[in-house]
């Protein structure tokens, strides 16, 4: 069943860019929903209605298949069972762990000479 709605998801994913598409945006887009690209079949109105309602549409089975996906797949675990961002990173046993050395003590200053007394 889960195969089955993902393949209907992917369907509604690619007529819903479809159809976002071809609407015409106020700096032109595509312009193949204006009424030119139509033909005789309905004025640039009815055009730009009926894309707009089937936007509305896809858009809305897009949300519902997406929470129907979500929660048929919540409880499924993945391969080992173990969510990997929960795991330490894997130690690498390509390169011999070296310990830092540690930094070099700093240097004591020279003791300074006792100034002869002026007379």
């Amino acid at each position: 069943m889960t195969t089955a709605l993902l393949i209907l998801h992917f369907c509604v994913t690619i007529a819903l860019i479809g159809t976002v598409l071809i609407q015409r945006s106020e700096g032109g887009g595509l312009g193949i929903g204006s009424s030119q690209g139509m033909g005789a079949f309905m004025s640039g109105r009815g055009t730009a209605n009926l894309l707009t309602r089937t936007t509305a549409v896809l858009a809305g089975l897009f949300m519902l298949l997406s929470l129907i996906l979500a929660v048929l797949n919540r409880g499924a675990v993945s391969g080992d069972g173990h969510d990997i961002l929960a795991q330490p990173p894997a130690a690498t046993t390509s390169a011999p762990a070296v310990a830092p050395s540690a930094p070099p003590a700093p240097a004591q200053p020279a003791p300074q000479a006792a100034e002869p007394a002026k007379p």
